[in-house]
């Protein structure tokens, strides 16, 4: 029996789907100006997860993700650059796809974008208006009133008399309350707008959800997710807005994944510790990777080091190790329900993939201890180990392959070396032919002042 940690009660609940066995989820999705950071990779590999268990588990799924491709930052990131907003929101978008499917994150059913769903905001917001439960300030933003929602607090567990005493801000002429938050934008002719009952201008960021779930699944979600960080005020916000129109229990299972940190510290490009996914593909196999992010539960701050990259892919060693020399095709009648359903009763303890890795490793223990003289039954949990790996997001290469990597990355770093030592000595004609020789085995190779990095192309 599936339970859920859901935010807003703060207690794993029985998962009960609300139209039986057809079920659906909407994650919070990336604002598309700069390449994905590992924190995408964390939450979106949990949500990657849990789409797949639900899947396992016989459910019907249509699974939503936005793309929020207006925004702030997109401006400001599009006129650094001397690019148009659609230039910069459409590279980025096929970039986050390739991070994606790096780390073996399945697509969604549906990707929303936000300028697809300009219609559906206006006519969001205009309900709101007429509910009362937003305003036209005095410079034509539209804002939404906190006050007139008594929710409003209830998934960050946040009383709104201690809120407003935090806020410092003074009442300005575009808000009544310091909290009241916008959700529609005046623009000007140098930035992007659209044309609204209250003038030209362009959506909030909290708005867009509220509109998009409704359009894409209707007035009632059986889960709504995200990292950790979109609590407060972005799911708050969304949640107060979608209430007024329907009711609190309009999502059944709010669902975030923890935070991840560098070396211990919080990750910001101010503390020098800002790492995106592409970085770290140059450095770690992507399926490392995408063990690492899944080796702690979803819900707990996870720890980025070296040495956590490393003891990665040492374990994930270890299960392709256990492939090595095992036969799928030979047939057993070996009983392997033990294992499934040890696996069952991890993942339906709020998708615990921990526990569910031990089981793993269980099932890798009994291939070496049978696969010498016993290969039949070792075949048999070969499929097992595959099959339940596989709802991971592991075993993405025969175990071959993944050997042969490690023997491949093994032999381009010593050409890097080489590389390297003959740009030292100025040894142009040898450097020029070892890159030509990288090139050729599909390897691109690049320089700048902490020295050569590499990666496929």
């Amino acid at each position: 029996m599936l339970k859920i940690f859901n935010t807003l009660s703060r207690k794993k609940e029985i998962f009960k789907p609300i139209y039986n066995n057809n079920i659906n989820m909407y994650v919070c999705g990336v604002t598309v100006y700069d390449f994905c950071h590992i924190g995408h990779g964390r939450t979106f590999v949990a949500f990657d997860v849990i789409a797949r268990y639900l899947c396992y588990l016989g459910y019907n799924l249509k699974y939503v993700r936005n793309i929020t491709d207006i925004d702030d930052k997109i401006i400001k990131r599009a006129h650094q650059n001397g690019e148009s907003i659609d230039s910069l929101t459409n590279r980025m978008i096929i970039e986050m796809h390739k991070d994606f499917d790096a780390l073996n994150i399945q697509l969604p059913h549906s990707e929303p974008r936000v300028t697809q769903h300009i219609d559906e905001i206006i006519t969001f917001i205009d309900k709101l208006i007429k509910l009362k439960h937003a305003y036209i300030a005095e410079n034509g933003d539209v804002m939404f009133s906190i006050s007139s929602n008594k929710y409003y607090g209830l998934l960050s567990h946040q009383n709104l008399a201690n809120l407003r005493s935090k806020i410092l801000t003074e009442i300005s002429n575009t808000k009544k309350c310091p909290m009241d938050f916008v959700l529609w934008k005046v623009s000007g002719i140098d930035t992007p707008n659209w044309l609204s009952p209250w003038g030209k201008g362009r959506p909030g960021w909290h708005i867009e959800c509220s509109a998009m779930t409704e359009k894409k699944l209707g007035k009632k979600i059986d889960i709504h997710g995200g990292g950790m960080d979109l609590i407060f005020p972005h799911h708050e916000n969304e949640i107060a807005q979608s209430s007024c129109i329907y009711d609190i229990s309009y999502v059944n299972y709010w669902v975030h994944s923890g935070l991840i940190t560098i070396n211990d510290k919080k990750m910001s490009k101010s503390n020098g510790n800002y790492f995106t996914i592409r970085e770290l593909l140059l450095q770690y196999d992507a399926e490392t990777i995408r063990y690492f992010l899944i080796s702690s539960h979803y819900r707990s701050p996870i720890n980025y080091n070296k040495n956590s990259l490393i003891q990665a892919h040492l374990s994930l060693k270890r299960l392709y190790s256990a492939l090595h020399q095992t036969n799928i095709s030979l047939v057993s009648n070996l009983n392997n329900t033990i294992f499934d359903k040890r696996f069952r009763r991890a993942m339906d303890d709020d998708f615990n993939t921990p526990e569910a890795l031990s089981v793993l490793f269980d099932i890798a223990h009994e291939i070496n201890r049978l696969k010498k003289n016993h290969a039949e039954e070792a075949s048999s949990l070969v499929s097992k180990l595959y099959e339940l790996g596989k709802i991971l997001g592991l075993f993405q290469k025969q175990n071959s392959d993944f050997f042969k990597k490690i023997d491949q990355k093994s032999q381009i770093e010593e050409l890097v070396k080489m590389r390297a030592s003959a740009r030292e000595k100025k040894d142009w004609v040898m450097a020029d032919m070892i890159r030509n020789k990288l090139n050729e085995i599909g390897i691109d190779v690049s320089d700048n002042i902490k020295g050569t990095i590499w990666r496929s192309k």
